[in-house]
């Protein structure tokens, strides 16, 4: 690979873990508690304990790939190189819609937030204010963008230790009670709540996977990669357990709240005053901004892993600013496709989202098992665990989430895979060139 296109090594596994966590967006557990709580009948924990068990063998699926492709493409790599170049083609076209869909999220939400503190501004000047600001931060270079979004990151730990400290004095000093082990899970009837709980809530681990697109960009990624999705996606499964401990704790029953989609503001209020509202209301803040920057870095890099294998047009998409060492043209571009949000809602946009991650999680599993038979190796009893049985688990987990999407997630979803086979077609020939493959081992340097 010619060393001037070349995205060069600067992060670490802190930066990482920092990206990870700033994109899974750690303050999406207060969000969704309520409605969590409603559908679970009061087994909110549960469900992350069911949701984190499955989605466990995924993260260990993308372990497992990207310590042979350690490229900027992620699944979109490992289905080019494993399965078929046109198939890898349009898992990354499709993956994609999940990268662009929370920029736009995220944009929404800083709106609904700021605007609802300061209903004169229009709506439109909090998004393209937020997109601006975490386009200029990326194009800056990969290392300030991690920076930031460790500094944002730790903020929104120490504000949730914060929530868990107060809310934890206020079942002590109230009639509430801690819930037990004996019925921390429903029983009968409403254990099959717990499932649907647990595919509504699997959107909260969507974003450990995101940092395998920095494989190139990360110091020995054959370590830190697989090491840092383990360490993301567990601190999602303690930290969204041990929050929503708590609040089923405190509060067993949502339907005393006012608003059960927007329960949280309300139990920020309840257990810390005006003062802690305010406070949790910036937390939320940051935690969008946090997102935000890490998603467009993430699709950012799919695109220049496209673009450098020239599936997309190479002089843009696979340009590098020569100083800065940043796919800018593939920020810019994000950024004005993220403007979108503004004639969007948030079920159309979480439709998306729902659409790339399902397809980027499915075809992660289906890549480990097509290894399994493979490989050369003896069909031993740890190999089948790992390459055969564990991705088998984790590829039913993700069927179900499959069928768990709302007819909109089902007709974007096709109308973008037809997008994407018209310009397939269109673009090799109607598929009679394929594009090239990236020598890895060059890469591990």
């Amino acid at each position: 690979m010619n060393e001037t296109n070349r995205l060069k090594r600067r992060l670490n596994l802190f930066h990482i873990i920092a990206i990870g966590i700033a994109y899974m967006s750690p303050f999406a557990v207060f969000d969704t508690f309520g409605i969590a709580s409603d559908i679970s009948s009061g087994h909110v924990p549960a469900a992350y304990i069911v949701v984190f068990t499955a989605i466990l063998f995924t993260a260990l699926s993308y372990g497992k790939l990207v310590k042979r492709y350690p490229a900027a493409g992620s699944v979109y790599s490992y289905t080019k190189n494993l399965l078929h170049p046109y198939v890898g083609i349009m898992v990354g076209w499709v993956s994609f819609i999940d990268y662009l869909a929370l920029p736009m999220i995220n944009a929404l939400l800083a709106n609904i937030y700021l605007s609802a503190a300061l209903p004169g501004v229009p709506g439109w000047v909090w998004i393209v204010g937020l997109i601006i600001i975490i386009s200029i931060l990326n194009i800056f270079g990969v290392k300030l963008a991690a920076s930031v979004n460790m500094i944002l990151v730790v903020f929104q730990v120490l504000i949730g230790i914060i929530f868990i400290f107060l809310t934890y004095h206020s079942i002590t000093q109230g009639p509430e009670h801690f819930v037990t082990l004996k019925n921390l899970f429903p029983s009968g009837k409403e254990f099959s709540s717990l499932f649907t709980a647990a595919a509504l809530l699997a959107l909260a681990f969507i974003g450990f996977d995101a940092i395998t697109t920095l494989s190139e960009e990360t110091i020995q990624p054959k370590k830190t990669i697989p090491r840092g999705i383990i360490l993301v996606a567990s601190f999602g499964g303690i930290f969204f357990f041990t929050v929503t401990y708590f609040m089923q704790s405190l509060f067993p029953d949502v339907s005393t709240f006012k608003d059960i989609e927007g329960a949280s503001p309300e139990i920020a209020y309840m257990i810390g005053g005006n003062l802690f509202l305010s406070i949790f209301t910036a937390g939320a803040l940051f935690s969008v901004f946090a997102s935000g920057l890490a998603a467009q870095m993430s699709a950012s890099r799919l695109l220049y892993a496209m673009g450098r294998d020239k599936v997309l047009p190479q002089r843009f998409f696979g340009y590098l600013h020569p100083r800065f060492n940043s796919p800018v043209y593939n920020i810019l571009l994000i950024g004005v496709l993220a403007l979108i949000a503004i004639f969007l809602d948030l079920e159309t946009a979480t439709s998306l989202i729902n659409v790339g991650a399902f397809t980027a999680f499915s075809f992660v599993n289906i890549c480990v098992i097509v290894l399994f038979f493979k490989s050369k190796e003896q069909w031993t009893l740890g190999f089948t665990l790992g390459y055969l049985i564990a991705p088998l688990i984790g590829l039913g987990f993700i069927l179900y989430l499959w069928s768990s999407l709302n007819i909109i997630a089902i007709t974007l979803g096709i109308s973008w895979i037809i997008i994407g086979i018209i310009y397939l077609a269109i673009s090799t020939g109607f598929f009679k060139k394929e594009p090239p493959k990236i020598d890895f081992q060059e890469q591990e340097m």
